[in-house]
């Protein structure tokens, strides 16, 4: 017998149309053409330095954008692509901001699906945010200035850094981050187990119990700001919402900031530029956490 589809709804179609961001982008090629050119651009100006291990398997690594000076905060930023796609050089174009700003930038390199399953690649990140959390001041950050980033498939990793029991598992401070500031995340996975994705994500019932941000929201010092564009589809909007709410109901900071004009690619286009309300929300979390 089939099981039944998530609540809300009637047909794999319906889902399938509610998480497919590009049905919202009116040109896509023209969108991914200029991610490439941004990238490419952000990794010939910034001292941009790659392939830096912060793990055993060839997929972990990250790259490193230091900041003018030393003790700098740090922007760690998680890639999208839905778990299945993409890498950090991809997006090399959002430290343009950050070190604009004076931030050091980390870019995060995770193994995909179905080459691995998510359990492995939310063990990755974590793992990238530990090294970083004890790492990054020899590469001028400031571990006690931490802003995670992360973009769709990354805001969900992002909001699962936030439910780790760092002390307990890392032997860290719970609550090691300034803030994060989450880009159209996934915080509730369960529709997309019927989703087009399935052959390539292959989630299962302890998958997603495992992995689902809203499901073990816990109290937490971090404020966080979850945004999307207000061209998306409604999905993106009830994700961060829901999130919120959650959130709030664990006694935590947070607040939501709809994007006007930006679909799911051009959303995270603020961490380009100093001036946005994303790179503004970034110095308001390190400056509150500041020593």
């Amino acid at each position: 017998m089939p099981l039944p589809l998530p609540h809300g709804f009637e047909s794999l179609q319906a889902i399938d149309e509610a998480y497919n961001p590009r049905l919202r982008v009116s040109d896509v090629d023209a969108a991914a053409q200029r991610q490439a050119q941004r990238s490419a651009q952000a990794q010939r100006e910034l001292p941009y330095r790659a392939g830096v291990p912060y793990g055993p398997t060839l997929a972990e690594t990250v790259n490193i954008v230091p900041a003018r000076r030393s003790g700098a905060p740090v922007f760690f930023f998680i890639h999208g692509g839905y778990w299945r796609a993409n890498a950090a050089g991809d997006f090399a174009q959002v430290a343009f901001g950050a070190h604009a700003m004076d931030f050091t930038t980390v870019l995060v390199d995770y193994a995909l699906c179905p080459g691995v399953t998510l359990d492995e690649i939310v063990r990755q990140v974590r793992a990238a945010a530990a090294w970083v959390l004890r790492n990054i001041g020899e590469h001028g950050g400031d571990p006690r200035r931490v802003v995670i980033g992360g973009h769709s498939a990354g805001g969900h990793l992002g909001a699962m850094l936030l439910n780790t029991p760092w002390q307990a598992q890392y032997g860290l401070p719970d609550d090691p981050f300034a803030g994060a500031v989450l880009v159209s995340g996934l915080y509730d996975i369960a529709p997309l187990r019927y989703s087009y994705l399935q052959p390539a994500i292959q989630l299962d019932d302890g998958i997603v119990l495992r992995n689902t941000p809203l499901s073990f929201v816990r109290p937490c010092r971090t404020p966080v700001v979850l945004t999307w564009g207000e061209r998306e589809q409604p999905a993106f909007e009830q994700q961060s919402t829901r999130m919120l709410e959650a959130w709030h109901a664990a006694g935590n900071t947070g607040e939501l900031m709809p994007q006007p004009g930006a679909d799911h690619l051009s959303a995270i286009h603020g961490f380009e530029d100093a001036a946005s309300p994303l790179c503004a929300a970034m110095r308001r979390m390190v400056e509150a956490a500041a020593p």
